[in-house]
């Protein structure tokens, strides 16, 4: 009877409660949510909002020339993830000054104004206001991108970390979904519509705004770096839906004697620990491989593939909703996915099937032309590489990126992430229509291969983190990076070397 009494006790501080949910989807939906509906917004009106160009320059300057209005429109595309890597240079001091909780209500400011500077943009007439607004919204979407993972790793138990790890994916992809829908000729994306579509981010962020502030903040980020247990026990009470948090609270504390040991880690000396080698490397691989396995260049070319295959052009916009939704479902199942089979084989799963849809899109568009029957093997890589991605390389590493470090490395971590995301992202969408022009098909070949290199990396050198704690997946790395953890779980002490080196064991140790 007590055995089982034990057992009902680590159920219920291990499930999903009501402030857990309602925490996870208020800062999905604020934040998260705005990263994809800005990555999507403005593809269905660029013909409209293309004219608005021509019309305010026409009236200014006279006429405007095609390589000018292609030079503005190409600004205004790319300060989207310009905008994205500067937001993650302010991942690291914002989330340790003012908490994860904190960063993302300051964030918002990021999406209030460009969603109001997008709303007037044709009332005021001035196209350098939409510019301006890209690059602010995407400092929000560069925040965010770093800053909801981090903050509902910390808050999750670790039974449904790796579920509530993918729900900013979810919300990145629904964020997509609801821009492709808006986007739609009959709803918003037509010549009056626009403006009111791009202005409409903004709401998410004022939800946000009002109901964040009645959640709490990161209990790890109250005990660790802000020495708060009060606050952090009544936080981690609220999370758990019950009083004894005693265990995970012993935990943090672990973390806490390693803190004060190492002292807040910069980016820069993050690149010299000895004990973060192979997690850094890690991380700019998985990032590097999400952007880089030819997700941006599928969308590129999925219009021309619809189109190819028969679909009337006024059909093509609702085919790509379509896909939109399957983007959506998949990512549905890959909360469920994640926690049944794991991180490291969601990560093999998703990047094997990205690499075969590569190979097989290569080849159907070759014969395109040659065979009647092609256009549709084309249409069902496109959506075989949409579940692929939606599987692992979509959400899979920035939950990875929060398991593989601890307190004080976490921040630095994520900046690195997000400049290696972002930057990743620039690059693709700035080489890749050249590559479209020299190779043609052929492009997705390096895709491809970049798929592939990153499915051997993950075989050979990512372990499966799932339901394990922080300090536990930091031994798993230990001997990789040829250091040793001498902390002991279920004991709050760390244990050194003895002596004289004991303060330096616990250097070349611990995060």
């Amino acid at each position: 009877m007590k055995d089982q009494s034990n057992m009902e006790k680590k159920e219920k501080k291990g499930r999903v409660t009501l402030i857990l949910g309602a925490a996870s989807l208020i800062a999905g939906l604020g934040s998260s949510f705005q990263y994809g509906y800005n990555v999507a917004v403005i593809n269905s009106p660029a013909p409209e909002m293309q004219e608005f160009y021509k019309q305010i320059h026409e009236k200014r300057y006279g006429p405007i020339s095609e390589n000018l209005l292609t030079l503005l429109w190409s600004v205004t595309v790319s300060m989207f993830p310009l905008g994205g890597f500067f937001g993650s240079l302010m991942v690291a001091p914002l989330v340790n000054k003012f908490g994860r909780k904190g960063t993302l209500l300051f964030n918002n400011i990021f999406s209030i104004v460009p969603a109001i500077m997008m709303g007037v943009s044709e009332v005021a007439g001035s196209f350098e206001i939409i510019i301006v607004a890209r690059f602010i919204v995407g400092i929000c979407a560069g925040l965010s991108s770093s800053v909801v993972p981090m903050y509902l790793g910390e808050i999750a138990p670790k039974k449904y970390r790796g579920a509530v790890g993918i729900i900013p994916e979810l919300f990145i992809t629904t964020g997509i979904l609801v821009s492709q829908v808006f986007g739609v000729r009959n709803i918003l994306g037509n010549k009056e519509g626009w403006p009111i579509m791009l202005g409409l981010t903004g709401i998410p962020a004022v939800i946000e705004l009002l109901l964040l502030p009645f959640f709490p903040e990161s209990p790890r980020y109250m005990l660790i770096q802000k020495g708060d247990e009060k606050n952090a026990r009544k936080g981690l009470q609220r999370l758990r839906g019950c009083e004894d948090v005693d265990e995970e609270l012993c935990e943090m504390r672990m973390e806490e004697q390693s803190e004060r040991a190492e002292g807040r880690l910069s980016v820069l000396n993050l690149f010299t620990f000895r004990s973060l080698r192979w997690q850094l490397l890690s991380v700019i691989v998985l990032n590097m491989g999400q952007q880089l396995s030819g997700v941006n260049a599928i969308y590129y070319y999925a219009d021309s593939i619809y189109s190819s295959a028969g679909v009337a052009e006024d059909h093509i916009q609702y085919v790509t909703v379509g896909t939109g939704a399957v983007n959506v479902f998949m990512t549905i199942a890959a909360v469920f996915i994640v926690e049944k089979s794991g991180r490291r084989l969601s990560l093999l799963i998703g990047f094997c099937i990205c690499c075969g849809a590569c190979i097989l899109l290569t080849v159907a568009l070759y014969f395109q032309t040659k065979l009647d029957w092609m256009p549709y093997v084309s249409i069902g890589c496109v959506i075989v590489y949409v579940i692929g991605n939606a599987v692992g390389p979509s959400p899979i590493p920035s939950l990875i990126t929060t398991e593989m470090f601890r307190q004080s490395s976490r921040p630095p971590a994520f900046m690195v992430a997000g400049m290696v995301h972002w930057i990743s992202n620039f690059t693709v969408g700035l080489v890749f229509p050249f590559l479209e022009r020299g190779l043609g098909a052929y492009s997705f070949i390096i895709f491809a291969c970049v798929c592939l290199a990153t499915f051997i990396y993950i075989w050979m050198v990512i372990p499966e983190t799932k339901n394990k704690t922080f300090l536990e997946i930091s031994k798993l790395f230990a001997q990789r990076n040829k250091v040793e953890i001498m902390a002991e779980a279920g004991d709050s002490e760390i244990k050194g070397s003895g002596g004289e080196n004991s303060e330096q064991e616990i250097k070349s140790t611990f995060f």
